[in-house]
């Protein structure tokens, strides 16, 4: 077969030169787990620190894992996270397109091109589909390699069905170098002549994402290090080409623990998963970027960064080649810090659909509630299970009114009621200043510790010992007639 060097020169042009240019490239397979998050992360901020360009590509050359939605999945999720793209398959650009399968046409001319330089060849060998696939099998030399030019035209003229194979060198060594993991040198002799183009005309991964992170013009490739044996082969391919290597930057794995690597086969949950639990997307991006980075300089104590502080702050020298374990408690602390540091009214905005999981009642102040709120949650998901008593009063044992702290027990608690009940019927207005000056006067009068007073109108308002918020919060957001009723029901409980 001829190269169409014409299309070559073409493609070649295209080419942008200058400046960062950094990709994600994730296949649409299912759900974003937290290692690939952490790569789109990664990826997108050397490409802003850098004032570089960034671009999603869409690789789905393995038809038969790919998963309907998927890739959906992956628009939203950068969306979410604020993971904008300057070029991609949704909004264009100089060197698309960004979709794999529509790029089908071009992989064959350069493996032919790659067959012309002498490093690659023709193989007519009968192997299984997921040898050809992988490449990975144990073999002897591939009689293929050293076929005759004639030999190869006349089986392609006897239409015998084909893959293309890289030429790899029996001797000598191939070294690369990683950001993380240094110079790393190999035998080529352990490498094996893997598949570039299968039968069907569609490349392998391995050749694939070689071609388009050329002819996208990638500067820096951030993968796992799942990726580092593939590496020299990369390289290979890279230097037959005539073409420059762009910068690795393997990233170790996230673990849940000592020993295993986080699967979403073992319950370890994706990014969508820890949405659903409760968790920021702010508070999940800012510990995600720090499972395996860790800033330098006057940043290396911070632990709370901003995006856009990740952006300012992040060096690819902070990646480390150790492997990071996953810490749902550290997220958990992370998210609860960021709730904290909310705007209130977004805050209450964020917290309303949960809320109203458990307020049915359209007369309970929804931003009250979420005030009471905002210190005390560290999820958005625990907050059902704190308000539910605002719809309904959940049953109580007696034994709540008993509190060593607050000096309480079923006879005092009694007292107290009998004297909170006259006093709050009184107020010309239930505002939350009102309530609590009356309470505060109250306990005065009756010379008691203000907590003596307030422990049981809380617990017969509420039901419950823990709430978010005092008595007089409680009471005020209740509103008068639903309080009392409630106060009232609390004295028949300690048999008033």
């Amino acid at each position: 077969m001829s190269v169409d060097h014409a299309f070559i020169e073409e493609m070649e042009a295209r080419i942008p030169k200058g400046g960062v240019r950094t990709r994600f490239a994730p296949s649409p397979t299912g759900y974003m787990h937290v290692g690939n998050l952490r790569t789109a992360l990664y990826t997108w901020l050397i490409a802003r620190h850098n004032h570089g360009t960034f671009i999603l590509r869409i690789e789905d050359t393995d038809q038969g894992r790919l998963v309907e939605g998927a890739t959906d999945v992956i628009y939203r999720t950068m969306a979410e996270c604020g993971l904008d793209h300057d070029e991609g398959p949704d909004v264009g650009g100089p060197v698309g397109p960004y979709i794999q399968s529509e790029r089908r046409g071009l992989y064959g001319k350069y493996a032919e091109l790659l067959v012309e330089k002498g490093a690659a060849y023709y193989c007519f060998c009968e192997k299984t589909e997921s040898e050809e696939d992988s490449g990975d099998f144990q073999r002897g030399d591939d009689p293929c390699r050293d076929l005759s030019p004639e030999e190869v035209q006349a089986n392609l003229a006897a239409g015998k069905p084909y893959v293309i194979r890289q030429r790899i060198p029996h001797e000598g060594t191939t070294t690369f170098h990683d950001v993380s993991f240094g110079d790393i040198t190999v035998e080529n002799k352990t490498l094996d002549d893997q598949v570039l183009l299968k039968r069907d005309g569609l490349p392998t991964y391995n050749f694939a994402n070689v071609v388009d992170d050329h002819l996208m013009g990638i500067t820096h490739v951030v993968r796992g290090s799942e990726y580092l044996s593939s590496a020299p082969k990369y390289n290979l391919l890279y230097e037959s080409f005539g073409w420059d290597i762009p910068t690795y930057v393997h990233c170790s794995p996230v673990m849940r623990d000592q020993h295993n690597k986080m699967s979403k086969r073992h319950g370890d949950p994706s990014y969508e998963d820890l949405k659903a639990q409760g968790y920021l997307t702010e508070a999940i991006l800012n510990y995600v970027a720090l499972l395996g980075w860790a800033p330098k300089g006057e940043r290396s104590e911070q632990e709370i960064f901003s995006l856009s502080e990740l952006v300012d702050a992040f060096d690819i020298a902070g990646i480390s080649k150790s492997p990071a374990i996953f810490d749902i408690e550290k997220l958990t602390y992370f998210n609860a810090t960021y709730l904290r540091a909310m705007d209130p009214a977004a805050f209450a905005k964020a917290a309303e659909p949960y809320i109203r999981e458990s307020v049915k009642n359209p007369g309970v102040d929804t931003a009250a509630v979420a005030a009471l709120l905002q210190a005390r949650c560290e999820k958005l998901t625990d907050i059902p299970e704190k308000v539910d008593f605002f719809d309904a009063l959940p049953e109580y044992s007696v034994d709540f009114y008993t509190n060593k702290k607050s000096k309480t027990n079923p006879e005092v608690s009694l007292a107290m009621l009998q004297a909170a009940i006259p006093a709050l019927e009184a107020l010309p207005e239930w505002t939350q200043d009102a309530i609590h000056d009356a309470l505060i006067d109250l306990a005065a009068k009756l010379e008691v510790k203000n907590a003596t007073l307030m422990w049981p109108v809380r617990i017969a308002a509420a039901g419950k010992l823990v709430t978010p918020g005092g008595a007089v919060e409680i009471c005020h957001i209740l509103g008068r007639e639903e309080t009392l009723r409630r106060l009232r029901h609390g004295m028949e409980l300690l048999g008033a």
